[in-house]
């Protein structure tokens, strides 16, 4: 740009060879002093170069200032060419440099260079208009530039003295623009302005654009100042009103709890939504008597408002060594259960806001459920609260009462939150199976919202009528059974199942936990108290029978009670020792008969295996038939399911009545009656078809069945024996039976993992396919595998020879 001037601009423009430094967010004009921070290494080198020369030195600013490695095209093209007038290294290898402004300078033209940047660059002429408007626009100019040097209070008064003493106008423009504070592509425009009068009458824009700024943010200060000597007044005089109050004896209750409320609102930290809802109610509350029924109801909702952890939590631990250490310290045993909890703590721990599944632990009473889940909570270092679900009926345990109810509190989860005292618990929902439907609502479908990741940071308790974040609790949940629990429910929850445990086991929990507990509670001491292995053997099998632990700690505990008995008679320092045949002066005669099992092999009785919600259990079945007219009658409290696998069981054993060497009409002259003891307790399920087929057929062909053989699975009317569930727990029921063979469907086999080892040593596992398998290691034949022979010869012969490739006879 150029523009008329009174200087002659025809000489000769002047061009050098100049290192070139690229400022981020900073223009240097002219006459300008000012200290840089250089710390990249091409600047650093190119600052070398120049104190190596002549110190001359070109200063042109970056068009963004987070470029770190700027090209050509992001500096802009007019600069302000310097002065080195002093260099200091810093330890840290960047270097501060204080350079002086000389002349306004144009890059024409970037001189390759690998250390820094090396530019030609040409001299800019200064234009000056010496005119009566130009002498004009300089007082103006310093005029304003005294006003925002008493607004602003940055820039020192003796700076107005400096600027007052300039009388050249370009000069004067430079000065002053250093110190305003506009954008930095302002000031670049500035600098490529080469006429001074133009340069003022911009500076001078910008100038009455600053002071107006400045004259708002006065205004504003003034105002705020005028507020707060208001507030810091009526504060006195209330600190006074109080004092007075204080000499005279009169205290009022009322305002001194709605200070004190005000107080805990404005400390707690809660939600956005909880908060303005607390002031809400607070301002109500303020304008109602003390005594009004109302009054009460607000109180008591904000103090639960003000009680809850809304932002309280406790510093979890992520450490899944200690966390194993902890799990094998409080149990025995659980090994594949114990992986599972570890794996979901580790991956708790990489992912902070994990929307993980809700664990459901699953199996008999006392294998350890809870306990677990306590462990979990002292593993991470968390606080543990415990909320039983058994019977509970009414929605509104679960969801809370309105607030429109006399008496109305919040439910169960957010009351156990504020007993906790913390958001982030580990949260157990015990006997969550257990739960009932009637006409006060569903609890179970309330607990969809409580347990399902994606929605419980939003739970909505009637009470409050507020959201809260339930996202931060670990939520644990414990059944016995699965078929109580509904399956929307169901769906939001990964199963673990937790089965009985062996003797072995039982053993070990007996000596590491159970003893040394009972031991502490009746004030004994091992020294008291000696029980053999071979005797806790004997009591696990002859006073308990269950999968879990419970009953034995008990029967632990009535021996303890025994022998504090004798030492309070005796002294302290006597000791006993119990062996498997002193049980019985502690215990009473034992309660089971371990490993009883059939005397003698026997027509139409059976074993079969179940499995209840307290493990497995053996199933005898008994079977007789007397004259009639083929009558099935079923006894022992059977369910649908079981009646109608006996029925499939008689049509198999009609089906195949030839091939056993029954009278094919037996069923017209006889009627069955199958016969499960224990009456009183119901049964049910698919599993016992193949024992109730054994029995039939042992009756009709008047052969004895195997006393040493137990068996479980589903038949067809075809004769397939289909797969079944729990197996674990019914091998588990055979071996403490003293049972060494059970049969079980061939598509099982997949399950036999998850048995002990131990007890597979001892129980001979036998796959079957087909119940003609199943007879013939049932049935005591003496020649059982010419049991089907014959049948399958006579059936061969009556088929067409062309048709015998197609035809499958399955065994």
């Amino acid at each position: 740009m150029f523009f008329k001037s009174n200087k002659d601009t025809t000489d000769e423009v002047k061009e050098l060879s100049v290192p070139l430094i690229p400022l981020r967010d900073i223009v240097v004009f002219p006459h300008m002093v000012v200290p840089l921070f250089v710390g990249r290494d091409k600047s650093v080198k190119a600052l070398e170069l120049a104190v190596s020369q002549d110190k001359s030195i070109l200063l042109a600013a970056q068009k963004k200032a987070k470029t770190d490695d700027p090209m050509p095209d992001d500096i802009y093209r007019v600069g302000t060419l310097g002065s080195i007038l002093q260099l200091l290294r810093l330890p840290d290898g960047s270097v501060k440099v204080l350079v002086e402004g000389k002349k306004r300078a144009q890059i024409k033209e970037f001189i390759p260079s690998k250390e820094c940047f090396m530019v030609k660059v040409a001299e800019i002429a200064e234009e000056t208009d010496e005119t009566i408007e130009t002498e004009a626009l300089i007082r103006n100019v310093v005029k304003a530039f005294e006003i925002y040097v008493k607004l602003n209070k940055k820039i020192p008064p003796e700076m107005i003295m400096s600027v007052a003493s300039i009388d050249d106008p370009g000069r004067l423009a430079d000065v002053i623009v250093g110190h305003l504070l506009i954008k930095l592509q302002d000031k670049q425009a500035i600098l490529e302005l080469t006429n001074a009068t133009h340069r003022l009458e911009r500076l001078y824009g910008f100038m009455e654009g600053e002071i107006e700024i400045l004259e708002a943010e006065q205004r504003i200060r003034n105002r705020v100042k005028k507020q707060m000597e208001k507030t810091q007044k009526e504060y006195y005089l209330s600190e006074q009103m109080k004092a007075i109050q204080k000499e005279l004896g009169e205290k009022d209750e009322f305002k001194n709890e709605l200070n004190e409320l005000e107080e805990r609102i404005k400390n707690k930290k809660m939600s956005k939504e909880a908060a303005k809802k607390a002031k809400q109610e607070f301002k109500k509350l303020k304008l109602m008597a003390p005594m009004a029924a109302e009054a009460t109801v607000v109180r008591n909702y904000l103090d639960w408002l003000l009680s809850l952890p809304w932002a309280e939590v406790t510093e979890e631990k992520k450490d899944i060594t200690e966390a194993e250490k902890y799990l094998e310290q409080d149990h025995y045993g659980l090994k594949k259960v114990k992986e599972r909890i570890v794996e979901h703590l580790a991956v708790h721990g990489l992912v902070e806001e994990m929307k993980g599944p809700i664990l459901c632990f699953v199996g008999p009473p006392g294998v350890g459920k809870t306990s677990l889940a306590k462990s979990i909570a002292r593993a991470t270092n968390r606080k543990f609260v415990r909320l039983s679900l058994g019977g509970v009926r009414d929605e509104a345990e679960i969801r809370g009462h309105r607030r429109t109810y006399i008496g109305s509190m919040p439910g169960r989860i957010i009351q156990s939150l504020k007993k906790a005292g913390a958001n982030n618990p580990v949260f157990l929902l015990d006997e969550v199976d257990k739960m009932s439907t009637d006409f006060r609502g569903d609890p179970a479908s309330a607990l969809l919202e409580v347990l399902d990741p994606e929605q419980n940071h939003s739970f909505n308790d009637h009470y409050l009528d507020l959201d809260y974040d339930l996202s931060k609790v670990m939520f644990i949940t414990t059944a016995n059974s699965l078929q109580g629990i509904p399956y929307p429910l169901l769906d939001r929850m990964e199963i673990i199942r937790i089965a009985g445990y062996t003797e072995m086991e039982k053993l070990h929990i007996a000596k590491r936990f159970l003893m040394p507990k009972q031991l502490k509670a009746h004030g004994l001491s091992d020294a008291n108290l000696e029980i053999p292995d071979g005797a806790v053997l004997a009591l696990i099998r002859r006073w308990t029978r269950e999968a879990g632990v419970r009953n034995l700690e008990r029967e632990l505990a009535s021996v303890c009670r025994k022998i504090a008995k004798e030492v309070l008679k005796r002294g302290k320092d006597i000791k006993v020792s119990v062996s498997a045949k002193g049980l019985t002066k502690y215990l009473g005669i034992p309660k089971y008969s371990y490993g009883k099992i059939e005397e003698k092999d026997e027509i139409g009785v059976s074993t079969g295996l179940a499995w209840t919600e307290a493990g497995g259990d053996l199933l005898s079945i008994e079977v007789t038939v007397v004259p009639g007219k083929g009558k099935l009658i079923i006894t022992g409290k059977l369910g649908d399911v079981m009646q109608e696998s006996a029925q499939a069981a008689l049509t198999y054993i009609r089906s195949r009545a030839d091939a056993l060497g029954i009278d094919k009409d037996f069923y017209q002259k006889v009627d069955i009656h199958i016969h499960v003891p224990e009456g009183a307790i119901p049964k049910d399920g698919p599993s016992a078809g193949i024992t109730m087929a054994t029995a039939i057929a042992s009756t009709l062909m008047k052969v004895p069945v195997r006393k040493n053989i137990a068996m479980t699975g589903e038949i067809t009317l075809r004769g397939k024996v289909l797969p079944i569930g729990g197996l674990k727990e019914k091998i588990l029921a055979a071996h403490r039976g003293l049972i060494p063979k059970v049969i079980v469907p061939k598509e099982n086999e997949k399950d036999i993992k998850d048995i002990p080892a131990d007890i597979l040593k001892k129980v001979e596992i036998c796959f079957v396919e087909h119940m003609d398998d199943v007879l013939r290691q049932s049935l005591a034949l003496e020649k059982p595998e010419e049991i089907f022979k014959k049948a399958q010869e006579k059936e061969a012969l009556e088929i067409p020879a062309a048709a015998q490739n197609d035809r499958v006879i399955t065994h």
